[in-house]
C-alpha cells in the first residue's frame, strides 16, 4: 500500500493513532493534536526555546543505506540536540512531511515509529504537524522546550581563558556515513546530551555552549567567532570511540578528519570559567579531579580538549601550531 491509498485525511488519522499511542510525557501539553495548533504552557520561571531541522532525501539521508526508522530518530535527535545545547528540557515537537504519493506505508510506518520512540524516550510528544506532495520525501521537524529563565547556553558567551570541554566520544557519527558510501548501512542514532545540557544551564561557571553536528572544528568555530575569541586546542586529546583508528583503515578514512570535521555527533562542546571550575571542583573534594566531577553531574564522558585565547589576526582556531 502507498501513501495515494491512504489518501490525506488518511494519513493524517494514521499519525493520531500513533502519536496517541505514544507514551511520551506530555507535561506543558494543553491542547495536542486534533486543532488548528497546539497550546503548550512552559513551567514558571522558565523560558521558551523552538528549533527546526529538515531532512531532505538524497541531501540528509538516503533510503537505500538506512531504515525508515532510523531516519525517524535521527530527525528528532538533531532537533532534541539543538535543545540540549540551549540547556533546555523538551516540552513537544511539529513534524511537517512532504513524500511522493508512491511512498510505501510500512515506509512512513518505519519512519513515523522511529521520531516517536526517540519521542518516549526523551519526553518530547508529537503535538501536531503537517503533511504535503512532493516528488521527494522531506522531513522538517520543529521542537519546543523551556529553559531556565535567564539561563539559555549561548554561543557568544566564551571568554579568553575558558576552559573547552566535550561530551561523550567524536567520529563515530562520520565514520557510519563513511561506511555506508562503502555499501555499508548506517545503523546508529547519536543520544541528545538533555540532560547534560540542563546541567550545565544550572552552572555558574559555565561559558558558551554548542552541539557539534557540523564538526568539532567547525562548530568550534561558530562560538569563537561569536565570542571574538581563538582557541588552541590539543587534538591528541579529541576523545574518539573504541577501536576507532582501524575501523577507518577498513574503509579509508582519516580518523583525525573524522573526528574534528565530521559531523552529525550531536555531542555538547562547552567552554567553562577556569577559576569558578577549579572552585567547585576543590569543594567536592581534592581526591576527584574535574573531568570526573563534570562526567558525574552531566551524566556523560566529558574531556577537556583546549583552551579559549585571544584572538590573533586572521586566525581563530589554534591546534597545536597548526591554524584550521
Amino acid at each position: 500500500m502507498k501513501l495515494r491509498d491512504l489518501g490525506e485525511f488518511g494519513l493524517i488519522a494514521r499519525i493520531e493513532r500513533a502519536a496517541k499511542r505514544s507514551r511520551a510525557s506530555t507535561r506543558g501539553l494543553v491542547v495536542g493534536i486534533g486543532d488548528d495548533a497546539a497550546v503548550l504552557r512552559p513551567p514558571a520561571g522558565e523560558d521558551w526555546v523552538v528549533t527546526t531541522d529538515a531532512l531532505i532525501e538524497g541531501t540528509h539521508f538516503r533510503w537505500t543505506n538506512q531504515s525508515a526508522r532510523c531516519i525517524g530518530r535521527r530527525a528528532l535527535v538533531a532537533n532534541l540536540s539543538d535543545l540540549a545545547a540551549m540547556g533546555a528540557r523538551p516540552l513537544g515537537f511539529v513534524f511537517a512531511l512532504a513524500a511522493p504519493p508512491s511512498l510505501e506505508v510500512r515506509t512512513f510506518d518505519g519512519l513515523l515509529a522511529g521520531l516517536l520512540r526517540e519521542a518516549e524516550a526523551h519526553g518530547c510528544p508529537l503535538i501536531g504537524g503537517n503533511v504535503s506532495r512532493a516528488r521527494q520525501t522531506s522531513i522538517t521537524i520543529t521542537a519546543q522546550g523551556s529553559v531556565l529563565r535567564g539561563r539559555a547556553l549561548l554561543r557568544d558567551t566564551a571568554r579568553v581563558g575558558d576552559r573547552i570541554f566535550v561530551t561523550g566520544t567524536l567520529g563515530g557519527a562520520a565514520l557510519e556515513l563513511a561506511r555506508a558510501a562503502a555499501g555499508g548501512r548506517v545503523r546508529g542514532v547519536p543520544i541528545p546530551r538533555l540532560r547534560a545540557g540542563r546541567a550545565l544551564a544550572r552552572r555558574p561557571d559555565v561559558g558558551a555552549c554548542i552541539d557539534i553536528s557540523d564538526g568539532l572544528l567547525a562548530d568550534l568555530d561558530h562560538v569563537l567567532d561569536r565570542s571574538g575569541c581563538s582557541a588552541k586546542l590539543d587534538l591528541a586529546s579529541v576523545p574518539r570511540p573504541p577501536r576507532f583508528k582501524a575501523a577507518c583503515r577498513r574503509v579509508g578514512a582519516d580518523p583525525d578528519w573524522l573526528a574534528t570535521r565530521g559531523g552529525e555527533d550531536y555531542e555538547l562542546l562547552f567552554t567553562l570559567r577556569s577559576r569558578g571550575a577549579a572552585r567547585r571542583c576543590a569543594a567536592s573534594g581534592p581526591a576527584k579531579p574535574t573531568v570526573a566531577v563534570l562526567s558525574r553531574r552531566l551524566g556523560v564522558a566529558v574531556t577537556e580538549i583546549g583552551k579559549v585565547v585571544r584572538r590573533a589576526p586572521g586566525r581563530r582556531i589554534r591546534a597545536g601550531w597548526r591554524h584550521f
